[in-house]
């Protein structure tokens, strides 16, 4: 048994289950934080300890818990949080409970902070934030400064003409990376974390299936392509030491889209090569140097804006911060700039500088 899941005892959804004590006129309430928290990833015993132990050194009331539910990853326990008085939102869990808390929380303004317990932890990955170190990342809850960052908002429409919409921190995407979302096994993700992707990888370059497309970038002209995977992102970097959108920023109002249009299987090898140098570029100045002479790849192309829409010949997978959400024949994607407050240790990620 991975001796980070769960024992059997688990802290209730909610900690304080007696009335609270009405206070005389003019005494103000301590905040209290919540932790929404997946229970199938999160260490409950051991960290109740360290968030009780935190509130108390910071004058907090005690701590409520919330359990995620399958049907919405934790929206609504977010929501419940939310509407009984939590001055700030702690998320344990995936990727997966980081979007949908997010999606309950922004333009709340009440801040969250980052429990990372997943497979990618992809926006503790570009905020700089610690994926291994649970107590340092209870402290920065309690104690770490306030930062706005920016929310996407994604608007789908399928094949019979329902519309969803959906929240992101990351990125989402058509193509290879919604391929992976849809093929890769929940139970291999958690055992083999990132090489669980190796097989769905594989096979889409191998097939290297490229789709048509018409979009648009904010107010611009309507615009024809082909491409193999497209993805709008709000951070840059997917996983590892790939960047893959190298002027994407989390909180400058705009997103970035890159196009993948690969010439064959081999032109794979181009685009791997680049979005590595481009990683390797964030920390070196040798490699900096190579890619200012490098100039640009025809299989990767750029954008910015505030909004993209596109609709396709074809439904295609869709996934947003690394969970499909389906097939959809419509797209439209936003940026709500500074949506969203989020707790740091005010160090910051290479990525989002």
């Amino acid at each position: 048994m991975d001796p980070l899941l769960p024992s059997t005892r688990r802290p209730p959804p909610i900690r304080v289950t007696r009335p609270e004590p009405a206070l005389a006129e003019g005494v103000a309430r301590l905040p209290h934080a919540a932790v929404v928290f997946h229970p199938g990833k999160t260490p409950a015993d051991r960290l109740s300890g360290i968030v009780d132990e935190a509130a108390h050194r910071h004058g907090w009331e005690p701590t409520r818990w919330y359990e995620t539910a399958a049907a919405d990853s934790g929206r609504e326990a977010a929501r419940t949080a939310l509407t009984e008085g939590a001055a700030l939102v702690l998320v344990a869990g995936g990727d997966g409970t980081v979007r949908a808390v997010v999606d309950a929380v922004r333009g709340t303004g009440i801040p969250i902070a980052l429990l990372p317990l997943g497979t990618g932890n992809l926006l503790a990955r570009n905020l700089g934030a610690p994926r291994n170190d649970m107590a340092g990342s209870v402290a920065t809850a309690f104690a770490g400064s306030t930062r706005a960052v920016d929310v996407g908002l994604a608007e789908l429409s399928d094949d019979a003409g329902h519309r969803r919409t959906h929240a992101f921190v990351v990125m989402a995407g058509m193509g290879l990376d919604a391929d992976m979302a849809e093929g890769t096994n929940a139970l291999a993700k958690k055992h083999l974390g990132w090489w669980a992707y190796v097989t769905p990888i594989a096979t889409s370059i191998l097939k290297n299936r490229s789709f048509s497309l018409r979009y648009r970038v904010d107010e611009g002209p309507v615009r024809t392509a082909r491409a193999h995977t497209v993805i709008i992102g709000n951070c840059g970097t997917p996983t590892g030491n790939m960047l893959l959108l190298p002027a994407a920023r989390i909180d400058d109002g705009r997103l970035d889209v890159v196009m993948m249009r690969p010439a064959g299987r081999l032109g794979w090898t181009g685009i791997g090569s680049r979005l590595t140098l481009q990683g390797w570029a964030r920390r070196s100045r040798l490699t900096r140097t190579l890619l200012s002479y490098a100039g640009d790849l025809r299989a990767l192309a750029y954008t910015q804006g505030s909004r993209f829409e596109a609709g396709f010949d074809e439904p295609r997978q869709i996934q947003l911060d690394g969970d499909g959400f389906g097939e959809v024949r419509r797209v439209r994607i936003s940026v709500l700039p500074g949506a969203l407050l989020i707790r740091t240790n005010g160090e910051g990620s290479p990525t989002d500088r």
